[in-house]
């Protein structure tokens, strides 16, 4: 898969895989972690998830504009993996104030965007040679598939430290129990029966006061979250070592003679990009009452009218294409990333809690890991013009994997709990498995010269998505609305293998779009504005992170078939908006 390809391309995405476990272990840990901690209902702790994953990727418009204007991509990469190692350190210090976690939180997504944009800005220059640009299309895949290898293990990773600490304490973890302790500390629980049940449980020793043990729990609880937040300071770690190695083998691009701007002219951008942003800021205002998501679109609306005003005639065009692309992705970003939101309140309140031995077999990492040897000696052992040695890999993977899980699965008793922050380690293995399928797949048609455009792939992307939340619809049929539980887990619970597909359906739509989507940007955008088409891309997929709070407040206020079926919505619209554009988009990659 990695044939024909630079060298770089191992080294970009390696470097990146810090950045993924620590994405991953916040979308795993943190709206449970600031609910516990400082006892935010749903919509609250949803606000500010949704804020920090819009700054993670809007500020990578300022990483884009700064490696654009210095062309020293590589040093402004650094200085991100740098920034947002000092944040997750600052979040793994047990007992912060909320004030101090939202200033940890904002360090890391000032690092983010110092560094992701510009990274993916690297890969397109790599493929800027005509030596390499008829595999761009699949080199973003594989890029997008090693990045989220460290992704699979982030929520693994981090409930293991959380449990860790946990049991130096004596207790067991119960995802239910920190918001009944929060409920009453708070005076909020009129019924303590539960609690008193789930408390015993829970906890090694004798129980003589209820008070002290909820605030002990919580305690507990959420530094244990801390530490594993501290796990994501390591695997920074990790990547910054591999990142200042190997940083040779990134292409370094020349400074070019900039284009004299004259101060009347830059003054008549600044102008007009202002008025843009208000106007837009505005008109959402009076249409949505929120000020947050006024400003997120205000932002998006400088960004659109200073790109045109700054574009000359013959580059319009293409950042026409862009625009419209962006436009697309703030609303698969808005309904795929409720994996770590209204998906994971999902999880937590409506999934079961325990599974049989053959279903743990997929929460467990150690029998996962033996489960996935077994698949990948069943794909080299099946494989076209698989060699001798490759056939007797497969075979010995095959059998180990086989019989490990075999025994894996005999160790597993009849009743086993599950937690719902592993629900996270689905996305990312479905990408490590399924990018070479799709790539494949796409080598297939090419060959057939029937492989659809990227535009095209973007826009079946949406498609797919409408049909991962559709499912979500049946699942939720006939299970009762969060409000009119009042805050308490459902008594009703379903088959985590709901969330499984659904997870499943998601992936596949996220591989047709999201690499698909940077390809996109890296082929099209002017030579000039590459970090900061990036950054726009990121900043289209920062407004989608904003829009992350429709979900959380409506989790408390329609049914759950209703609040999917707003997603459905969404994701076939945009469908239906990129096919209609889909001539003018293509037209802009030749």
């Amino acid at each position: 898969m990695l044939k024909g390809h630079p060298k770089g391309l191992l080294v970009a995405f390696f470097a990146n895989m810090g950045e993924r476990f620590g994405f991953y272990t916040m979308m795993a840990c943190l709206v449970f972690f600031l609910q516990a901690r400082y006892d935010l209902n749903p919509a609250d702790a949803g606000n500010y998830y949704s804020w920090f994953y819009f700054a993670i990727y809007a500020l990578a418009l300022i990483g884009g504009i700064i490696a654009d204007a210095t062309q020293k991509y590589k040093t402004v990469i650094l200085v991100g993996i740098l920034t947002m190692l000092g944040g997750y350190i600052l979040m793994a210090t047990p007992g912060l104030t909320l004030g101090f976690s939202l200033l940890a939180l904002l360090i890391i997504a000032f690092g983010n965007g110092l560094f992701k944009g510009n990274l993916q800005a690297l890969v397109g220059q790599m493929y800027d040679d005509p030596k390499y640009s008829h595999l761009r299309d699949s080199a973003f895949s594989i890029f997008y598939m090693g990045i989220n290898i460290g992704a699979f293990f982030a929520p693994s990773a981090a409930n293991g430290i959380r449990n860790w600490f946990l049991s130096t304490k004596g207790y067991i973890y119960d995802a239910d129990l920190a918001s009944l302790c929060n409920q009453f500390i708070g005076g909020r629980l009129q019924d303590t029966t539960t609690l008193q049940d789930l408390a015993s449980k829970a906890y090694s020793g004798s129980i003589t006061d209820l008070m002290s043990f909820s605030q002990n729990y919580i305690d507990a609880f959420a530094t244990g979250y801390n530490y594993a937040f501290g796990v994501a300071a390591a695997a920074m770690i990790i990547s910054l070592v591999v990142y200042i190695l190997f940083m040779k083998k990134l292409p370094n691009k020349e400074k070019k003679a900039a284009a004299k701007i004259e101060v009347s002219e830059l003054s008549k951008t600044v102008v007009f990009t202002a008025i843009s942003a208000i106007a837009v800021a505005v008109v959402v205002y009076l249409i949505s009452q929120q000020i947050d998501i006024a400003f997120a679109f205000g932002l998006f609306g400088a960004f659109v009218a200073g790109s045109f005003k700054m574009s000359t005639k013959e580059e319009r065009p293409r950042v026409i294409s862009l625009m419209l692309v962006f436009t697309v992705v703030i609303f698969f970003w808005m309904s795929f990333h409720q994996n770590g939101l209204t998906l994971s309140l999902f999880a937590r309140d409506y999934t079961v809690k325990a599974v049989g031995p053959f279903t743990y077999l997929f929460f467990d990492i150690k029998s996962l890991l033996c489960v996935i040897a077994a698949i990948i000696g069943v794909v080299l052992l099946v494989k076209k013009n698989s060699t001798g040695a490759n056939r007797g890999l497969g075979a010995l993977l095959l059998v180990a994997g086989g019989l490990l899980s075999y025994w894996q699965y005999t160790m597993f008793t009849d009743v086993n709990a599950i937690e719902p922050e592993i629900f996270q380690q689905f996305n990312p293995i479905f990408i490590v498995f399924l990018t070479p399928v799709v790539v494949g797949f796409f080598a297939l048609l090419n060959s057939r010269k029937k492989e659809p455009t990227t535009p095209k792939k973007i826009g079946i992307g949406m498609i797919l998505a409408a049909f991962g939340f559709a499912l979500m619809i049946v699942a939720s049929l006939a299970l009762a609305s969060p409000a009119s539980l009042g805050g308490a887990p459902s008594p009703d619970r379903i088959s985590p293998y709901w969330l499984i597909s659904t997870y499943f359906i998601l992936t596949i739509a996220e591989l047709f779009l999201s690499p698909m989507g940077i390809s996109f940007v890296s082929k099209v955008a002017p030579q000039r504005f590459q970090g900061l088409m990036q950054g726009g891309w990121l900043l289209a997929t920062a407004l989608g992170n904003k829009l992350l709070v429709v979900g959380s407040m409506m989790w408390v206020a329609i049914d759950l078939w209703q609040l999917w079926g707003i997603f459905v919505v969404c994701c076939l619209l945009s469908a239906v908006f990129i096919f209609s554009q889909m001539k003018r988009l293509e037209s802009s990659t030749k």
